[in-house]
């Protein structure tokens, strides 16, 4: 069974600005109405990450910035209105991937409309990101025996230099990341990574992100895996510069969740960025990778 974890909370005002914080709810609403929430599948309410979770991940100092709302230059850095209900949502959408996670490690497929925030480090926010939710995830799903080797895959456009940052010393999580090269932000480096170049479209992207899943399957090994499935590699989106097509996406969560649901590999989907010009190619990308994850039920 897979779980869906969302809540409208998820939504904040930040005004005019590129992150279009709309699309939880939009791309609820459009499972909702073509009847894709009943059935087999589970629909969760988030809540609020603890300040004992984001310490698994956060530094103390920066937790005190972040969770007083208090503008730094550690929070500011985030790009986003430093406020007390942005930060209360980013804590509830950090919540939201805690559930998921516990979910899939449950029951073999968790979905948070939500998180992939992974450009946060330990010790600052970046790129609208106040919490690094997957690797805080990852760590308490440690923590609790839940899982012992930790796969990262990132398929957002930008790379995930916190997640990268955070887990450079951690054996037991493998962060892999595919992203436009020359693009923000600047790069740390990952157990494994490809940067492409621009104007990069599906069938280089799907061969290239097939040779890594086979190499972190037979050289890494995971018994859980977090998929950032970001919809910003879109051929359309406002911060990129790859071509990728809505079959190019659909190809792109065929292979990912095919891949880990076929070894039995628990796995927690995060949506991570997207940014098209059309927010509704956004929401329909996102949705489409719900639908691909909601039919590993059925097989």
């Amino acid at each position: 069974m897979t779980a869906i974890v969302y809540c409208e909370k998820y939504y904040c005002d930040i005004g005019r600005h590129v992150f279009p914080t709309e699309k939880y709810r939009l791309v609820y609403e459009m499972l909702e109405r073509n009847g894709k929430l009943g059935g087999g599948v589970e629909v969760l309410e988030p809540r609020p990450a603890t300040r004992e979770e984001l310490a698994l991940v956060h530094d103390d100092r920066y937790l005190d910035d972040a969770l007083s709302a208090r503008l730094t230059p550690a929070t500011f850095s985030s790009e986003l209105p430093v406020e007390r209900d942005v930060v209360d949502a980013f804590l509830l959408s950090t919540g939201g991937t805690l559930v998921a996670a516990e979910r899939a490690a449950a029951t073999g497929r968790g979905i948070n409309l939500g998180g992939g925030y992974h450009h946060a480090f330990a010790d600052h926010a970046e790129g609208f990101c106040f919490f690094n939710d997957v690797a805080i995830a990852a760590r308490k799903l440690i923590a609790e025996g839940k899982a012992a080797r930790i796969a990262v895959v990132d398929c957002d456009l930008h790379q995930g230099n916190g997640t990268a940052d955070i887990f450079r010393d951690d054996p037991s999580v493998f962060t892999f990341s595919i992203h436009q090269e020359h693009n923000y932000p600047i790069k740390r480096r990952s157990d494994l990574d490809i940067g492409l170049d621009d104007g990069v479209g599906d069938d280089e992207y799907m061969e290239r992100l097939g040779g890594a899943i086979d190499r972190i399957m037979s050289e890494f090994a995971p018994d859980f895996a977090f998929y950032l499935a970001g919809a910003d590699p879109f051929k359309e989106d406002r911060l990129g510069a790859l071509e990728l097509t809505h079959e190019g996406f659909r190809r792109r969560d065929d292979l990912v969740a095919g891949a880990f649901s076929g070894a039995k590999i628990p796995l927690c989907v995060v949506l991570a960025g997207g940014y098209s010009r059309d927010v509704l190619d956004t929401v329909r990308i996102h949705y489409g990778t719900c639908i691909r994850l909601f039919e590993e039920d059925n097989k």
